[in-house]
């Protein structure tokens, strides 16, 4: 059995430290802290590398490796540079108003409705609200895109006409690239 690496550049200004599996990873912006199953994977660093080694060449351990190679790449882009995910909000007739309150964010007046619709800001995700737009940041790339989507799904239609009702709270930008 062949056995397979893959490299990651650690960027200057990051520093990561291994310990039992547990990569910790600390920047500019913050820190995080991850751990990785030891029984398949082999983690090791050499002066700006991780290396990381799977000890078989099959196919669930190839991929496997790739989807920790990005789970580790995403720590180091986040501590780093950060992530952010931009949504807007849409109405037709009901102005609906979005505001945070605590780890908390209400949606008030959504097609009319009587009470708020609700979702939580996950810890270590700022949320700010300008009018029409809302930004969503933070150092976990999985953090921020799962309170985004969170706003998206708590505003989504059902048993209607989705050409004809257009109300809710879309992503319209992930770090930096325009979704279509």
């Amino acid at each position: 059995m062949a056995e397979i690496k893959a490299e990651i550049e650690i960027i200057d200004g990051v520093d990561i430290e291994i310990k039992d599996n547990k990569i910790t990873a600390k920047g500019k912006l913050g820190e995080l802290i991850r751990e990785f199953p030891a029984e398949k994977l082999k983690i090791t660093k050499n002066d700006n590398t991780i290396i990381l080694i799977v000890s078989s060449d099959k196919r669930k351990q190839r991929a496997l490796l790739g989807t920790w190679r990005g789970h580790i790449q995403n720590m180091v882009n986040g501590v780093f540079e950060g992530f952010t995910y931009k949504l807007k909000i849409v109405y037709s007739h009901f102005p609906m108003t979005v505001k945070t309150q605590g780890d908390i964010i209400l949606i008030e007046n959504f097609l009319g409705e009587r009470f708020p619709r609700k979702t939580k800001i996950i810890k270590n995700v700022s949320v700010d609200i300008n009018g029409q737009e809302i930004t969503v940041s933070g150092v976990d790339k999985e953090s921020v895109s799962q309170t985004a989507a969170n706003m998206e799904q708590v505003t989504r239609i059902r048993r209607l006409d989705p050409r004809v009702f257009q109300d809710g709270i879309y992503i319209i930008e992930k770090d930096g690239k325009e979704i279509n």
